[in-house]
């Protein structure tokens, strides 16, 4: 029986049933030509066509929904929570009429229905992103099911048989291009309506042809690509019999029982489907069909379809392995650009699990600013600003990933560093009082020669202060943002605007926990209410 979970309609009968289902912000969207659903959670020998298992307040078979001579009914088939039909409870009253916009209450689950009219037959190919699903069959059994032929999908024999005329020739040609064809789409868009595009002209007898694709993590079937002349019939049972057996199935309807009304009601009499196998994976099939029995497939088509389906499945490969690695990369840039590369490869092996919530943590913020620049940057060439910031940071960032620290922010003449972030680190203060000793060091030698080549010179004047922020990555998973926020970050600031060239200012904070390590001498700063501060200047560490 065909069930199609869609997020866009792939093609409709005369009247189809479209429900729209919604649980704890989930919403997703089932079609199907059955004239009658019935819903609740599914279990083994328990035909629910509708399943919604993700609400535990429904019942294994909550009620059913049907369409009678145009119209939508609904019935409770006597759940243990009853169901409510526009806020009114149903249960014990029988069949209740079904009208657009009417919401069905199971559980806690809000079902939408509605009829869909007959839509014509597509004129090209079509790509659906993410794809349409194909729903478990519930009513038959693979026994139950007749194959006409099979073939191992890992034999290859595209030969054109003796005596054979142009046209397979043509379509032997097309067989041997289709690596070249397929090497040019590196995006899924364009990969996915070619192989079925490849497939018209290779099985052109057929008067439908589909590519399904497995998701990994759900094991799902998802109809990805298609074209048809016929409105197809697509098993989800034959496509995971394909898969599993490894074989190319060819099924005729014949005479077989126990069909599902979908399957009998389908003008499809005969259909072919390939499993798309790499590396021992089925990652799922090509199908082609057709309304009439006479356009059988002959040895030729199977020869050419286990080709077909084994250069797809090479294709869909590559192209999801390019994927993966253009999200790493960008993902992987993103964080070098604030974490060192030890830390980078660290959070990039559980990067699909980064935390996007803010946590509070305890953390040293490192605040510099430009301090007298041998020429104000004001009347200097803007492309000479450039390059001298650039010449600056691409010595101090160094020396912040050295010591274990991130780059919270890098703009104009100022920098931002934390440490003790986005990992805990017991030397985090240390760490950031080294880091600022070296920075000035690293800054003279390159003031020496800048100063060589007659390039403006600048200095640095750094605060520093410890305290409790909320940290966290801001973004989506391909372009995340590392932050802190808090008053501590206003602190550091404040100790850095007081800081003069090669000085480093440190707060009473920061003072209390390194006092026993770094030698420092007390002064005071104005704040912007014009009030005085105490603050210690770093001289360096003690022996």
């Amino acid at each position: 029986m065909l069930r199609t979970f869609l997020r866009q309609p792939l093609f409709r009968r005369e009247s189809s049933m479209r429900i729209a289902s919604s649980y704890r912000g989930t919403q997703r969207i089932w079609e199907t030509p059955e004239s009658e659903v019935l819903f609740g959670r599914a279990v083994d020998k328990l035909a629910v066509i509708l399943d919604l298992s993700a609400d535990h307040r429904v019942s294994r078979l909550h009620g059913r929904i049907w369409e009678e001579d145009g119209s939508l009914w609904v019935e409770d088939l006597n759940s243990t929570r009853g169901t409510k039909l526009n806020g009114i409870e149903i249960k014990g009253k029988g069949k209740q009429p079904l009208r657009p916009g009417d919401a069905v209450l199971a559980g806690e689950t809000i079902l939408q229905v509605d009829l869909a009219a007959a839509q014509g037959a597509a004129n090209r190919t079509h790509y659906l992103d993410p794809g349409l699903f194909l729903l478990p069959e519930k009513r038959q059994t693979e026994t139950n099911l007749f194959i006409e032929q099979d073939m191992a999908s890992t034999v290859v024999s595209v030969a054109p048989l003796e005596g054979a005329p142009d046209d397979a020739a043509r379509r032997l040609k097309i067989v041997h291009d289709l690596p070249f064809q397929f090497a040019t789409k590196m995006k899924r868009e364009s990969l996915l309506p070619e192989i079925v595009d490849q497939l018209i002209e290779i099985i052109p007898n057929a008067e439908s042809w589909a590519l399904v694709l497995r998701e990994a993590e759900t094991n799902d079937l998802l109809i990805a690509a298609y074209h048809y002349v016929q409105p197809p019939y697509i098993s989800e049972l034959l496509v995971r019999r394909a898969m599993k057996d490894r074989k190319v199935l060819i099924w005729k309807k014949g005479a077989q029982v126990d069909l599902s009304s979908s399957m009998r009601q389908s003008a499809v009499e005969i259909g072919m489907y390939a499993p798309l196998i790499w590396q021992g994976e089925a990652l799922g099939a090509i199908y082609v069909g057709a309304a009439h029995v006479a356009e059988f497939f002959i040895e030729e088509d199977l020869n050419l379809i286990v080709a077909t389906a084994q250069y797809a499945a090479m294709a869909v490969a590559t192209q999801r392995e390019w994927e993966r690695f253009c999200r790493q990369s960008v993902a992987r840039n993103n964080l070098l650009r604030q974490f060192s590369p030890k830390v980078s490869e660290r959070l990039l092996a559980y990067h699909k699990r980064l935390p996007l919530a803010g946590q509070r943590s305890e953390v040293t913020i490192l605040n510099s600013r430009i301090r007298d620049s041998s020429q104000p940057p004001t009347e200097m060439d803007p492309v000479d600003v450039m390059e001298m910031l650039n010449d600056y940071f691409a010595i101090v960032t160094p020396v912040i990933f050295k010591y274990s620290g991130t780059i919270d922010k890098c703009a104009g003449d100022t920098i931002v560093a934390v440490f003790g972030s986005p990992e805990s680190d017991p030397n985090q203060r240390e760490n950031a009082i080294n880091a600022s000793l070296e920075w000035h060091a690293a800054i003279a030698k390159l003031n020496d020669l800048r100063r060589s080549k007659s390039a403006p010179c600048a200095h640095f004047g750094i605060g520093i202060h410890c305290g409790e922020v909320v940290q966290g990555f801001v973004g989506t998973a391909d372009r995340l943002e590392f932050g802190v926020v808090g008053e501590a970050v206003d602190l550091a600031a404040r100790y850095s605007a007081a800081a003069g060239a090669h000085e480093i200012l440190i707060s009473p904070e920061m003072y209390e926990r390194v006092r026993e390590s770094v030698e420092t001498e007390q002064t005071t700063i104005r704040t912007k209410e014009k009030e005085e501060a105490i603050a210690y200047r770093v001289k360096r560490f003690k022996e």
